[in-house]
């Protein structure tokens, strides 16, 4: 069986806009882990991960758009750099109290001149905040408190694609759990010595 040269063209064609039409594959970052900078092992029963950020799940929030949400990755940080010796008496209390990422629209180039121009679109206004207590199980007091904060903002220019948006993000992340590591690294070697046990 033949094709026609009108249903072969058609064909071609047919194909080509099928093929203008499918997505671009999505772009794959790697998996943010911070078990090798170290583990803080604390002389405390347990370690608790809890979190008292509520997320917005509408505008002018996106970090559940991310591709892993700053709420998701707090808590791997705390997964992979502290533990707990399994002593009872006390225990150990990590507290997410900021994950969020905003976005904001950027004023335009208006008139003649903005149809040859390239502008800022957006910014993105990211925040993080956490508090690690160590409590004493009789009483539930706090026996040592250490506490971190990092904000980073980055501006995407006017027809950015998605994956180059997604991209943006992921750096934006990065940056401010690269600062709230460093911070929080400081805070517990200052204030909750007496807590850790060195091996």
């Amino acid at each position: 069986m033949t094709l026609s040269r009108r249903g072969f063209t058609t064909l071609l064609l047919g194909g080509a806009l099928a093929a203008c039409s499918s997505p671009p594959p999505r772009a794959r970052f790697p998996e943010l882990t911070y078990g090798h900078l170290g583990v803080f092992t604390f002389d405390v029963e347990r370690v608790e991960i809890v979190s008292e950020y509520k997320a917005n799940l509408g505008a002018p929030n996106v970090e559940h758009m991310f591709p892993t949400s700053p709420e998701t990755t707090l808590r791997r940080w705390a997964q992979d750099r502290l533990a707990a010796t399994g002593m009872p008496g006390r225990y150990a209390r990590f507290v997410i109290q900021d994950a969020k990422v905003t976005e904001a629209e950027l004023p335009r180039t208006q008139g003649i001149r903005g149809a040859f121009t390239t502008d800022q679109a957006q910014r993105y206004d990211g925040a993080l905040s956490v508090l690690l207590e160590i409590r004493e199980q009789r009483g539930n007091f706090r026996a040592g408190t250490a506490s971190a904060w990092a904000s980073r903002s980055r501006t995407v220019p006017e027809g950015i694609t998605i994956n180059d948006r997604e991209k943006v993000w992921f750096d934006l992340l990065e940056a401010m759990m690269n600062e709230l590591n460093a911070e929080m690294d400081r805070q517990i070697r200052a204030s909750l010595t007496q807590f850790l046990v060195i091996r």
